[in-house]
């Protein structure tokens, strides 16, 4: 490709001092997730470069220190002089916050850095940066610290490669929580990138270590590949995802999909490699398309359809059960609602998506009758099942007619009645739920003893959850509904702590209930309202000094080493189960809010939580041994 690209493509709309002053507007917090934001920001121009046909590998590297680099083999920011500014078009790129080559539409026909507001944020954001370009037979190199140069763009050698290197380190008095970055959340968005560009290779080290960690990520398939990907471990039809591709308009439109044997839908959207969490406009497109082909074939296959009653259709609800797809478009002028740019909203999406769905999917299954007949099946029995549901919630509406959905028995509430004050503890049997009640502060901590062995909800229709003895009394104690009539203004706690035993049965409780919550009620994992209290593994005490708690095998040897020749005297109570403490500990230990610890649960990466739950709680047995035998460092992981 010619396309010529030079300090003239760059355009300026001024401004950057805002920044430093609301970070929050530009990455969406100072949190974690705003740390990690500032790598997606520079691997979102490599990404651009790779989209315009110009590059085909990028190095993503954690250095020590909190360092990390971002290198690109694309046709590196021009150096030259820009024509009005009359800086170095570079300085300009890492320095002015709307100066980039998105807005000129010769050097980029679509782009994820909507706003050009990327490089200059995280320059802004960072204690320094520097940045080497090699093109032209040239390496350029300049450093900035908090935004501002700190030398010229100098000629540091000569080079026959083509491409920029990006190096910073993030602000601690920016992100004071944090400015480590994580390694897995990284890797699932760089995996991510690599799915929806295929044939762009994306290399990810882990510089930290002693022995360097590295993954390669490269997909030919594309968002094939990435449909695979998600269904691993899981009963699948058609073998091979279905595969749609069109253009109209300048607007491209890929989707995959495929079903799997389970009853939730995970449909991934993306336009310019932006995940649109929100959906918008092409999501509305697919998802009406798919129904009206769905209703357009059952019409022919009338054995199929007496499963259903003649006047009813199948919902877009039914068509969806089991239904894993990934829809990417590239939009030239994409209308993002909002900076988060979660939501797409040009109007025109919705029919270029619709019709090519249409068109495309009816010619697949006119194609493949077995696998449609397989689909029409699993669909009509969602709508017989949410039939029989609707029927049955109607007799018992008509039955208690006036009558509130009532706390469970088991439940003993809290006095408080505003959600933000109010906790839920869900303990492990009914002898720790005892010591619970007498433990707790009745004000703002309510107690839901669970027994007998939980559902797991991975394997089971979403009516079998309803009615399930386990969980009905923690869908009715949080009082916010459940599956897609989840209402979360009604949640009546926000802070929901799982309060399970440190043994292998607690573990397994835990994990059910978190799965339970990510399928049904993933809000309340979203908002960081589910957390697992952390119970203490040992109490070491000497004579009668105030005992001590202590969580691990380390601790507590650390604190008999501090009693040195009294060592010996000291007694260490071992607690095999929460049922061994009275109120007063489990107070002092667990519940009381000025001392107890405990861990929020959170879920950074949807895609990867969902892979993780369907391969460790299905039923497909191999793909949780190869989970375990890679994962097996981190088997002490609850989360």
């Amino acid at each position: 490709m010619t396309a010529t690209y030079s300090a003239g493509n760059i355009q300026v709309l001024k401004g950057l001092e805002a920044v430093r002053k609301r970070p929050g507007m530009y990455i969406g917090s100072t949190g974690p997730m705003g740390l990690h934001h500032l790598v997606y920001e520079v691997v979102d121009n490599s990404i651009d470069e790779a989209m315009a046909g110009f590059c085909n590998t990028i190095t993503v590297a954690l250095e020590k220190d909190d360092i990390c680099r971002v290198e690109d083999n694309g046709r590196g920011i021009p150096v030259d002089m820009h024509p009005t500014e009359h800086i170095s078009a570079l300085e300009l790129v890492l320095t002015r916050l709307h100066a980039g080559g998105k807005f000129d539409k010769g050097s980029y026909k679509v782009s994820g850095g909507l706003h050009g507001v990327g490089v200059s944020c995280v320059n802004a954001l960072s204690d320094w940066m520097e940045a080497t370009v090699e093109r032209d037979g040239n390496k350029y190199f300049q450093r900035y610290e908090i935004g501002q140069p700190k030398t010229k763009v100098d000629v540091i050698g000569t080079s026959d490669r083509h491409g920029t290197t990006i190096r910073w380190k993030a602000d601690k008095t920016i992100f004071t929580e944090t400015t480590t970055y994580n390694y897995e959340t990284l890797a699932n968005r760089l995996r991510e990138l690599a799915f929806l560009n295929s044939g762009i290779t994306i290399i990810f080290r882990d510089e930290r270590l002693e022995n360097p960690k590295e993954s390669v990520f490269k997909f030919e398939g594309g968002i094939k590949h990435f449909v695979t990907y998600l269904n691993e471990g899981k009963n699948i039809v058609p073998a091979e995802p279905v595969y749609i591709e069109g253009e109209q308009d300048d607007v491209i439109t890929e989707l995959a999909m495929q079903y799997n044997d389970g009853y939730g839908e995970s449909i991934s959207s993306y336009v310019n490699d932006i995940n649109t969490h929100e959906g918008g406009t092409h999501l509305d497109g697919f998802k009406i398309a798919l129904t009206f082909v769905m209703n357009k074939f059952l019409e022919k296959y009338p054995k199929i359809a007496k499963r259903i009653d003649k006047d009813e259709k199948l919902t877009g609800d039914d068509v969806r059960a089991g239904l894993t797809a990934v829809i990417s478009l590239k939009v030239p002028e994409p209308q993002f609602e909002g900076q988060t740019k979660t939501k797409l909203g040009n109007s025109e999406v919705r029919s270029i998506v619709e019709s090519l769905v249409k068109e495309k999917l009816t010619l697949f299954f006119e194609q493949h009758p077995a696998e449609l007949e397989h689909i029409l099946e699993k669909a009509t029995g969602e709508a017989a099942a949410r039939i029989a549901a609707r029927k049955a919630k109607d007799a018992t509406r008509k039955k208690t007619i006036g009558d509130s959905f009532g706390l469970p028995a088991k439940l003993s509430d809290c006095s408080l009645k505003n959600p933000e004050m109010c906790e839920l503890y869900i303990v492990e049997g009914d002898s720790a739920g005892g010591s619970a009640k007498k433990g707790r502060d009745a004000k703002t901590q309510a107690i839901l003893p669970l027994w007998g062995k939980m559902l797991n909800v991975e394997k089971v229709r979403p009516e079998k959850v309803m009615n399930n003895d386990k969980l009905e009394p923690v869908i009715a104690s949080l009082g916010a509904g459940f599956g897609k009539d989840f209402n979360i203004e009604k949640l009546r706690y926000h802070k929901i702590i799982i309060m399970a035993d440190a043994d292998v049965d607690g573990s397994h409780i835990r994990t059910l209930l978190l799965t339970f919550f990510f399928r049904y009620m993933p809000e309340v994992i979203e908002k960081g309202y589910v957390y697992l209290a952390m119970p203490p593994l040992f109490r070491v005490q000497l004579g009668k000094n105030k005992p001590v708690y202590v969580y691990s095998d380390e601790e507590r040897d650390k604190e008999l080493e501090k009693l040195g020749e009294n060592r010996a005297k000291a007694t260490v109570q071992r607690y095999k189960g929460l049922g061994e403490m009275d109120g007063k500990q489990l107070w002092d230990t667990t519940m009381n809010p000025e001392v107890r610890k405990m861990r929020v649960v959170t879920i950074p990466d949807a895609v990867a939580a969902d892979k993780i739950f369907t391969v460790c709680m299905g039923e497909e047995v191999e793909p949780r041994r190869k989970f375990i035998e890679e994962n097996a460092i981190y088997a002490n992981l609850d989360v």
